[in-house]
Parts: structure tokens; C-alpha cells; sequence
């Protein structure tokens, strides 16, 4: 437990004591593809880190529409935000795949917070950095076209879940393609559209469960 908590980008500067201090609350529990672990606009009881696996992090609209803010995948953590404030919970979480995460009560998370002050300086700056993605997906929808918003979360996203050999990156498929389009902010026949021309150009392939982004061949086209 202590040398997994030791690589979570949140913990990744504490010492043996206070990942010690970590792992004496954590739970680890498994989720089968598909369960929600909480809905928006719920209070908040748990804080999250996902050990293996994949978690969509969404809002939804009065009319049942989604809005993907973010894919959670090993290492990463989520579910702080309505622990701290206080309020319901800004956004919906559930698993893309059977995934294992590590979770911690509410109350526990927050006299961790109290008790060791590098930890909570660690929520706080990944705070800060989720505040400035998202004034950038604000500022993406504003100035950017459809298509280079969708070759934006491509590489986007090949970068936080994928695997580079060379000048190419292989992501596996765990969002369909209703999510990517939410993801990307643009409608499902536009991002069709953009992968089918991407794929024609030989940028975008798709082997098996995975697509492979060519970044070579995306800097010339």
C-alpha cells in the first residue's frame, strides 16, 4: 500500500509517516463497469483514488444529456471537493471499467487535512490545477473550432492515458463515442467526421480496443 501511495500524484512528495498516516485509513473496495459511486448534487461521505481501472468524472442536464468533465485513471483521485466545502457534490462519478479504488470516509479525509499540513497543500495545488483546466475547456469552447477541439482532446487525452513508443501513442477505448463527443464539446456526427479525416490522413488508426494517434504525421497534417 505504502509504495502504491508513494506514485499518487497528490502524495507524491510525503514521507514513510504520513503515507503511513494514509494508508492506516484507507479502504480498498472493487466496483464492477458501470456502477455510479455518487451522483451530483448528493453530500459528499468519501474521498476516492482509483488503484486500477478507469472513472468517469460527469454532470448531467435537466434533460438527461451528459457532460464528461474528466476520465480518472490509476493514480488519480477525486470526490475532495464537496468534503471540504461542505456542499452537494458538483459532478457524478462511475466506473468505465471494473476498477479497484482506495477511499477514505469524510471524516477521515478531513482530520488528514488537519492534522498534516503537507497533504493539504498537495489537495490544494491539484485544486488550483483543475481550476485551470477548466478555464481552459472554457476558453477552448469560446475561441476553437470543432475539429481542433477534437484534436485537442485526442492528444489530450493520449497524454493522461496513454502509452508512447516513438512517435506514437496508443490509448485504450474505455470512453464510447457519445463520451468523447461530450468530452470534446462538439456533436457525435462533427467528431466522427474529424476521426474519419484523421484516419483517411493514416493520423488516427484503430486496433482492436485501442486507437493509436501518430503525432509525427499530426504535426505535418
Amino acid at each position: 500500500m505504502i509504495e502504491y501511495l508513494s506514485k499518487v500524484q497528490l502524495f507524491s512528495q510525503l514521507n514513510e509517516h504520513q503515507l503511513n498516516a494514509i494508508a492506516s485509513i484507507c479502504m480498498k473496495r472493487t466496483f464492477k463497469v458501470g456502477t455510479v459511486l455518487f451522483h451530483e448534487k448528493e453530500l459528499g461521505d468519501a474521498f476516492y483514488i482509483v488503484f486500477t481501472g478507469s472513472v468517469k468524472i460527469y454532470t448531467s442536464s435537466s434533460a438527461g444529456e451528459e457532460k464528461i468533465l474528466t476520465l480518472a485513471k490509476a493514480g488519480d483521485s477525486f470526490g475532495e471537493l464537496s468534503l471540504i466545502d461542505g456542499k452537494p457534490r458538483s459532478a457524478s462519478a462511475q466506473t468505465l471499467e471494473d476498477s479497484t479504488l482506495l477511499t477514505l470516509t469524510a471524516k477521515n479525509f478531513l482530520d488528514l487535512l488537519k492534522n498534516h499540513f503537507d497533504i493539504s497543500l498537495c489537495i490544494m495545488q491539484e485544486l488550483c490545477q483543475r481550476l485551470r483546466d477548466t478555464n481552459q475547456h472554457v476558453y477552448d469552447l469560446t475561441f476553437l473550432d470543432a475539429r481542433t477541439r477534437v484534436i485537442k482532446n485526442l492528444i489530450k487525452l493520449a497524454n493522461k492515458n496513454g502509452t508512447r513508443q516513438g512517435n506514437v501513442i496508443s490509448i485504450r477505448m474505455t470512453l464510447n463515442y457519445d463520451e468523447l463527443s461530450q468530452m470534446a464539446g462538439v456533436q457525435k456526427p462533427i467528431l466522427m467526421q474529424v476521426m474519419r479525416d484523421l484516419n483517411e490522413k493514416q493520423i488516427l488508426a484503430f486496433v482492436g480496443q485501442e486507437m493509436r494517434l501518430d503525432l509525427a504525421k499530426l504535426r505535418g497534417g
